[in-house]
């Protein structure tokens, strides 16, 4: 099949050449997002590989459809950029990378979560200029204090049993509770007592209409004063504006992130020669309690060669029996 590979980082081809070493599949890559100004360059393609900040929507899937592609891969494993309804209603498949590597995910969190706790991104900036005092650079121990875990899926458990290893205390809440979870300690209970109680809350849950802004000025109002919230899922289930203000006023203590609802102009991207048009992340960018990352959690080799596997999966079973190894359709998000 032949294959356009939009949003591609030399990462990106370096994977999927390894993953592609017979040649069964002709790859085009293409390092522009895919939109509907970039919708021509995707002429000759039986399939489209796509990645998060790619732009799906029913305007873009009625172009490829007219050129012709059949399948939609992505290499994520959010879909939520995807209008499943329309990709339906043209007769495009859609796959997924539904995992690729728990763990890495799970470990950059627990990252953040240190980073945070013991002012390592201060402490590293104030030894660099020589200055090592250690005046506002004071921690907790992780040890007996209650880690609140929003969704509990394969990277929530991992989340939960690196937690577990420091001696916290954990708090769930999952539509699905995961044996694995409990079985390790975690109680489950409503999301309002979870942001009471937590001394730090982590989000792993999906983006979903009704995870859209979970966490926004109703929820803040109730998290345990001085809390640490970090995510690493999805940028729109924060409400950023509304924790800014939390920051401000000290109801949250610190917040750490991996993702950002506005992200698609800004990640995976060098801006640095230029002026951040965004004027809630540059406020966020300002707070010596935020620590922010450009959607660098999944970002391993083995996360690499396992997206870029399943990735041939989904076009092998696509050419071989015309539906993907892990489909997405629309009835997921009813």
């Amino acid at each position: 099949m032949r294959v356009a590979v939009y949003s591609t980082r030399p990462y990106d081809r370096h994977a999927l050449e390894r993953a592609n070493t017979d040649q069964r599949h002709q790859f085009v890559y293409l390092e522009a997002r895919l939109d509907a100004s970039t919708l021509p360059t995707a002429e000759g393609a039986d399939a489209v590989c796509a990645f998060v900040n790619d732009h799906l929507d029913a305007v873009v899937l009625r172009g490829l459809h007219r050129l012709g592609v059949q399948l939609l891969v992505l290499r994520c494993a959010g879909f939520n950029h995807v209008d499943l309804q329309a990709a339906s209603d043209l007769g495009i498949a859609v796959g997924r990378v539904p995992e690729y590597s728990p763990h890495a995910v799970a470990e950059y969190t627990a990252a953040l979560v240190l980073t945070l706790n013991r002012k390592i991104h201060r402490a590293h900036a104030r030894v660099r200029e020589g200055n090592f005092a250690l005046d506002g650079l004071l921690g907790f121990d992780l040890h007996g204090r209650t880690v609140g875990v929003v969704g509990t899926g394969k990277i929530g458990e991992c989340f939960c049993r690196i937690m577990a290893g420091f001696g916290c205390h954990l708090l769930a809440f999952d539509p699905r509770p995961n044996p694995a979870c409990e079985a390790l300690g975690a109680r489950y209970v409503p999301l309002p007592e979870l942001l009471a109680a937590s001394d730090v809350i982590s989000l792993h849950c999906p983006l979903t209409p009704q995870t859209r802004h979970l966490i926004g000025s109703a929820a803040l109002a109730i998290v345990k004063r001085g809390a640490m919230l970090i995510y690493t899922s999805r940028g729109a289930v924060v409400d950023a504006r509304a924790a800014i203000e939390a920051l401000k006023s000290g109801a949250l203590g610190s917040m750490g992130l991996d993702v950002y609802e506005e992200e698609g102009d800004l990640f995976f991207r060098d801006l640095s020669a230029e002026v951040i048009q965004d004027d809630v992340f540059a406020r966020l960018l300002t707070l010596p309690n935020v620590v922010i990352t450009g959607h660098q959690a999944f970002f391993t080799e083995d996360a690499l060669a396992a997206i870029a596997g399943v990735t041939m999966a989904n076009l092998d079973a696509f050419r071989d029996t015309g539906a993907p190894a892990y489909p997405v359709s629309v009835e997921r998000i009813v």
